[in-house]
């Protein structure tokens, strides 16, 4: 019943910006976590950042100093701030919520294309 719809992706120049959005919807009850996560073709999905209901942050050594991930419990929605963005960053970008009702529930979002040149 929940869903979640992400956007902000794109074909951008090495130093560049993007921001990413993720909004959720449907039963949601109670918000453990919201994260980011990136899989580049070949490679397995890695942690970028996450956020925990209380607030603490999580980066990935990769992106710390130039990514920044915030959060706006009102609309249940996650978003990540991306500078200087390097070839290495090129990814499909996917945004994930923790739901907690009787256990963990994890969901997530359709992925978006990021793409940096050189």
């Amino acid at each position: 019943q929940v869903q979640l719809v992400e956007s902000g992706g794109g074909l951008v120049q090495s130093g560049g910006s993007l921001r990413l959005s993720c909004a959720a919807s449907g039963s949601i009850f109670s918000i453990a976590a919201m994260g980011w996560y990136r899989q580049a073709p070949g490679k397995q999905r890695e942690l970028v950042a996450d956020i925990t209901s209380g607030g603490s942050t999580n980066y990935a050594d990769s992106v710390k100093g130039r990514f920044t991930i915030s959060r706006d419990n009102a609309k249940n929605a996650v978003y990540l701030q991306m500078n200087s963005l390097k070839p290495e960053d090129t990814a499909v970008y996917y945004c994930k919520i923790t739901i907690a009702v009787i256990r963990l529930y994890d969901y997530w979002g359709q992925g978006t294309q990021v793409t940096v040149s050189s």
